[in-house]
């Protein structure tokens, strides 16, 4: 028996009966109540070495108890539930001093381990972050894998850590980037972004001065002084891993100026630092193209982005704020039902939410109905000879067809990458990045199918044996050798 006392509160019954039977199974002495009065009773009288409530009870909110539990016992951790599972509640909880939060439903194994872990340590240790409104365009996702994002995001609020998102184009780094600049300290200062891809050194000396610099030439002159006019504020870094290796070297020595300033060395650089990327920074660094004390100076806390694929749930919801966004300017507001929806929510999305965006964008600009069909969205998605859908084709069905499907399969994949773009062309580097993402599904499935022998596999390839090994060691390819 742990001895540990854990004061539930939820107003639903059969979550406290849940919740409490897996606590208890776990040697805890667990007091349930549906009351938030009754729960401020028992910490009042110092009762409990954790609390665990939920946001919404009918007597009061439990993320505005949070400050007073914590005034009255700071030592006392706090983790909170809600089935409000939105970033701005798990940016709430953070900054009333909870230890953690969970949205509903929940895993109850993940509940019982944050448990264990906020009654080893001192969870009242750790300072509050003042608290900050989020006026920007705002996350939508309701996801596990969104709330896992929305759970970094909150214990990054009020920080200045330097960040690095990862993730496949379109899937809204640069909105993730903005909302953390709008969570932090700085957030009545400027948010400035500076691309790489494609800079010369002149440009990004120019760009990283800490002052304006005089006498530019006209032709860099939207690129001058970013961090003089960054000041206060985030430094936002996207694509980072397409600079070239002169300009990765200036950004390590960059970075090391503001980690001098952070640690109370005189350094003129005032910005927080976050970057993004779609590629593999570990991969890259394996392979000399990254610089390895560039990635360390940026990968001080990661957070990785999933792909629209991995989130379908948030399809409708995601769709529904296209729609309005669509509708703002016009008189005639679309709407989508539920088999439209679902066929939204088939497609695999290679350009993930801004690919998703400019289709909702463009059927509510094209489609003379008030109600957006099934066959309009069908449509809409690309379709192929037999008229269906690019991304609704079981993947059978390309892989039983002729070499000409499979190019105009990729054909289609490329179009709508591009597309995704707005006109504007896609970062350098376009072979290399197309490159790495086929070749290693590639050598993965010819390992399969040559259940794990390598020889074989190398010759199907066309490749020297050596060459296969060295890319299954830098692609991080498991291998397997099954027997017939």
């Amino acid at each position: 028996m742990t001895g540990d006392v854990i004061l539930l509160a939820d107003d639903d019954r059969a979550v406290r009966t849940v919740v409490g039977e897996a606590l208890s199974g776990q040697g805890y002495d667990v007091r349930a109540t549906g009351s938030a009065a009754v729960l401020w009773q028992w910490v009042a009288a110092g009762e409990g070495d954790l609390v665990i409530t939920d946001v919404v009870m009918p007597d009061g909110d439990g993320l505005d108890l949070i400050p007073r539990l914590r005034r009255r016992r700071p030592e006392l951790p706090v983790i909170a539930m809600s089935a409000r599972s939105t970033l701005s509640t798990a940016v709430r909880a953070a900054q009333r001093g909870a230890f953690d939060y969970l949205a509903k439903p929940f895993d109850l194994d993940t509940l019982v381990r944050l448990a264990a872990r906020a009654l080893s340590r001192d969870a009242g240790a750790a300072g509050v972050a003042p608290p900050v409104a989020l006026d920007g365009p705002g996350l939508v996702g309701r996801s596990p894998a969104m709330q896992e994002v929305y759970r970094v995001m909150a214990r990054l609020s009020g920080g200045e850590h330097t960040v690095l998102l990862s993730g496949e184009s379109g899937v809204g780094k640069s909105l993730v980037a903005w909302t953390l600049h709008d969570q932090s300290r700085r957030r009545l200062g400027p948010f400035v972004a500076l691309p790489l891809a494609g800079m010369t050194d002149g440009q990004v000396d120019e760009a990283l001065s800490p002052s304006p610099v005089s006498g530019a030439r006209l032709s860099t002159r939207r690129r001058v002084g970013r961090v003089a006019e960054a000041r206060g504020g985030t430094l936002y870094l996207p694509d980072v891993a397409e600079a070239a290796p002169s300009i990765q070297a200036r950004l390590a020595r960059f970075l090391g100026e503001i980690a001098g300033a952070s640690a109370g060395h005189p350094a003129s650089p005032d910005v927080r630092v976050i970057a993004a990327t779609t590629g593999d920074l570990r991969h890259a660094v394996a392979n000399g193209r990254f610089r390895e004390d560039l990635f360390y100076r940026l990968n001080v806390v990661p957070l990785q982005i999933p792909p629209l694929r991995q989130r379908r749930q948030d399809i409708p919801d995601l769709v529904h704020l296209f729609l309005s966004q669509a509708a703002a300017d016009k008189r005639n507001p679309k709407t989508m039902g539920a088999a439209a929806l679902a066929c939204l929510s088939r497609h695999d999305w290679p350009g993930n939410v801004r690919e998703l965006r400019n289709t909702v964008l463009r059927l509510a600009a094209l489609e003379p109905a008030s109600d957006i069909s099934a066959a309009a969205v069908a449509q809409a998605l690309d379709p192929g000879p037999d008229g269906t859908a690019a991304g609704m084709r079981s993947e059978a069905t390309v892989e039983q067809g002729p070499a000409s499907g499979l190019a105009a399969s990729v054909s289609r994949h490329l179009a709508a990458y591009f597309e995704t773009h707005n006109g504007e062309l896609p970062n350098a580097g376009l072979y290399d990045r197309i490159v790495r993402e086929v070749e290693r599904p590639l050598i993965a499935r010819c390992l399969e199918a040559t259940r794990g022998n390598q020889l074989k596999a190398a010759e199907l390839l066309g490749l020297n044996r050596n060459t296969l090994r060295k890319k299954i060691r830098m692609l991080d390819i498991p291998v397997v050798r099954r027997l017939k």
